[in-house]
């Protein structure tokens, strides 16, 4: 396929991404039709099996894909994996079965949104966390200037692979391999920053890198698998103030914050009760997240009402099913952690307030803590895990 093909089909993803009102700043809409998507998307990608059932990850070559089908994918407003568990898709052997996406390109138009939200211009001090393929970097390159853009990417050979990429494609940010939640201070003090994986609580040492006034734009999560989209404003003294964004974000979890590692565990006796709340609630977004808030330690396995929360820690367990005769549900906990104790307290504060989406939420970081609350500052909250 040509250039003018591909500079035909990269208006066409603007067009689309204006139609459904994502983006409005002109530099932004200037960089959505400037950057090939190809040039980063790399030799391969896994496409996933349709659902029901464990995922199977087959890697597809765009050396057996014909040319005009290949380009068609890279436009489409989608992300598409391009490691699993380490391994990119180019060195794949064959399918993977199960296994958990370490690397992708995310899809463009949430990218460029998230820089438009960010308040990325020309000349901003930009600091991009989770570099993955290189593309969200050339978009910040296009919009704020190379010389004052600086990724990091935590997996050496994704970011070679993704220096490669930036210069094919005429960029050359600074690009660093390393912890990006330890921000890189020799290029501090930034504008913004941009980060492209979640995180448990924004690292003060990040956090000081931001000059008074700058924004950081980063996904908080947790072992529950909630995740919520915050802009934050720095203060310049170690703190900073902002709300979640609207819409339903996640991104993968960075490698320093993800839970811990486990092996076989045993569901074991413990109290029963019957539950307050429909366990199903943890399936639905936001009360995923108000959940998650309350029991942070806890990793969130099961689903509808055979939910699974395991501290692996403490030991402590709880877990849900329909009580017998289909009337209501039961919970059995064990452990100093009453888990689902937390949980019900949690998700009745978030139903008292009409059981609101994330937008509704927001956060207060102090040098002594990191609080979500619901409404207002003074508002019910939640302490992150620092």
């Amino acid at each position: 396929m040509t250039p003018d093909n591909s500079a035909a089909l990269r208006r066409r993803l603007v067009e689309e991404l204006v139609h459904e009102d994502l983006l409005h700043d002109s530099d932004v809409l200037r960089a959505a039709g400037a950057v090939p998507r190809e040039t980063f998307l790399g030799r391969a990608v896994y496409l996933p099996s349709d659902p029901p059932g464990v995922t199977v990850w087959t890697p597809t070559r765009r050396a057996d894909v014909p040319a005009e089908e290949w380009m068609r994918l890279t436009y489409r407003n989608a992300t598409w994996v391009t490691q699993i568990d380490g391994v990119l898709a180019e060195d794949a052997a064959g399918p993977v079965t199960g296994g958990t996406p370490t690397s992708s390109s995310t899809l463009p138009g949430l990218i460029l949104w998230m820089i438009e939200q960010a308040r990325v211009a020309a000349g901003t001090r930009a600091l991009v966390i989770g570099a993955g393929t290189g593309l969200s970097t050339a978009y910040v390159c296009e919009i704020a200037g190379e010389d004052t853009t600086t990724a990091i990417e935590t997996d050496p050979g994704v970011a070679e692979r993704a220096r490669a990429a930036l210069a094919e494609a005429g960029y050359e940010p600074t690009l660093i391999t390393g912890d990006g939640l330890r921000g890189h201070a020799d290029r501090a003090p930034y504008d913004v920053v941009l980060a492209f994986c979640s995180m448990r609580h924004v690292p003060y040492g990040l956090l000081r890198q931001v000059r008074k006034g700058g924004t950081l734009l980063v996904t908080l999560a947790g072992w529950g698998f909630g995740h919520g989209l915050v802009l934050l404003i720095a203060d310049g003294e170690g703190g900073a103030r902002g709300r979640f964004l609207p819409g339903y974000t996640s991104f993968m979890m960075a490698r320093t914050h993800d839970r811990p590692p486990h092996g076989p565990f045993e569901l074991l006796p413990g109290e029963q009760r019957p539950s307050r709340i429909d366990p199903a609630l943890l399936d639905d977004w936001n009360g995923r997240y108000v959940a998650q808030l309350a029991a942070p330690s806890a990793e969130r396995l099961g689903a509808g009402d055979d939910q699974i929360l395991l501290d692996v820690a403490t030991g402590s367990q709880a877990r849900t099913r329909a009580a017998e005769g289909g009337d209501g549900w039961t919970v059995i906990q064990r452990g100093p952690l009453k888990l689902w104790d937390a949980v019900e307290e949690s998700v009745a504060r978030w139903q008292a307030h009409g059981s609101p989406h994330l937008s509704e939420f927001g956060m207060t970081i102090t040098p002594h803590a990191q609080r979500v609350w619901l409404g207002t500052p003074d508002g019910p909250g939640w302490m992150l895990p620092v």
